[in-house]
C-alpha cells in the first residue's frame, strides 16, 4: 500500500505574493473607479483614474516586496555569516550546540550527538542554518521572484475590474463592478486556499469581506465630496 503526502510549505513565498498583488489589484483598482464614478464624473476619467491606478499600484507592489523581501534575505546572509565563522574557528562549540538542538526535541545525549557529527559531516552550514537559525531552502527570501510575481498578479488582478469598467457605462456601471470584483475575490481567495491546502469557503470569505469594506468606504468618500477623487 502507498503512502504519498502533499506538503505545500514550498509555496509560500511566490504564494504570498501572488496572492497579495492579486488581491490588492482587484480592491485597490475597483475602489478607485467606485470613487471616481460616484463622484458623477465622466467615463475617461473613470478609465484614466482606473489605468493610473494599475501602472501606479503594480510598480508600488513590485518596489515594496522588492525591498522588504531584500531586507529579510540581507539578515538571512547576515546571520549565515556569522554561524559560517564560528563553524570556522569553534566546531566543536557549534557540534554541542546542535546536539543540544536535538536533544531538546527528545533525542537521547548520544544520539543526538552522533545525529549532530553525520549532518555536519554532510551540510555544516546548511544544518545550522536549518535547525539552528530557521532558514530552509524552501522558505528562503528571494527578492526578484516577489517582486515580479506580485507585480504581474496586481496587473493582472486590476485588469480585471478595470475591463470591466470600460465594457460598461452608465447607471449600471458601479454595480457591475461591485459583483464583479467580488466573485474575482472570492475565485481568487478559494483558488489561493486551495492551493495552500486551506479551507477553500474560509479563504473565499475572508479576501471578500474585506473587498467588500474597502469598495463601500470609497464609494462613500466619492458620493460625499460629488467629485474626482
Amino acid at each position: 500500500m502507498s503512502h504519498n503526502e502533499v506538503h505545500r510549505s514550498h509555496r509560500v513565498g511566490w504564494l504570498r505574493a501572488a496572492v497579495l498583488g492579486a488581491n490588492d489589484g482587484i480592491v485597490s483598482t475597483a475602489s478607485l473607479i467606485i470613487g471616481v464614478a460616484a463622484a458623477n464624473t465622466s467615463q475617461e476619467n473613470i478609465l484614466l483614474a482606473g489605468v493610473a491606478g494599475l501602472v501606479a499600484g503594480a510598480m508600488s507592489m513590485a518596489a515594496g516586496e522588492y525591498v522588504s523581501v531584500s531586507s529579510q534575505s540581507d539578515t538571512e546572509n547576515a546571520d549565515l555569516a556569522i554561524e559560517k565563522r564560528s563553524l570556522e574557528h569553534d566546531v566543536e562549540f557549534e557540534k554541542d550546540e546542535l546536539a543540544k538542538i536535538y536533544q531538546n526535541r527528545g533525542l537521547e545525549p548520544a544520539l543526538s550527538k552522533q545525529v549532530a557529527e553525520q549532518l555536519m559531516l554532510h551540510d555544516a552550514l546548511g544544518a545550522h542554518a536549518k535547525d539552528e537559525i530557521g532558514i530552509s531552502e524552501t522558505v528562503v527570501a528571494k527578492p526578484v521572484q516577489a517582486a515580479f510575481s506580485s507585480a504581474g498578479t496586481f496587473t493582472v488582478g486590476a485588469a480585471l475590474p478595470l475591463s470591466i469598467a470600460w465594457g460598461i457605462q452608465g447607471n449600471y456601471q458601479i454595480t457591475a463592478v461591485v459583483i464583479s470584483s467580488l466573485l474575482f475575490l472570492a475565485v481568487l481567495g478559494g483558488t489561493a486556499a486551495r492551493t495552500g491546502g486551506a479551507s477553500v469557503v474560509v479563504g473565499a470569505l475572508r479576501v471578500t469581506f474585506w473587498g467588500a469594506l474597502a469598495m463601500g468606504l470609497t464609494a462613500v468618500v466619492g458620493r460625499m465630496f460629488g467629485v474626482v477623487v
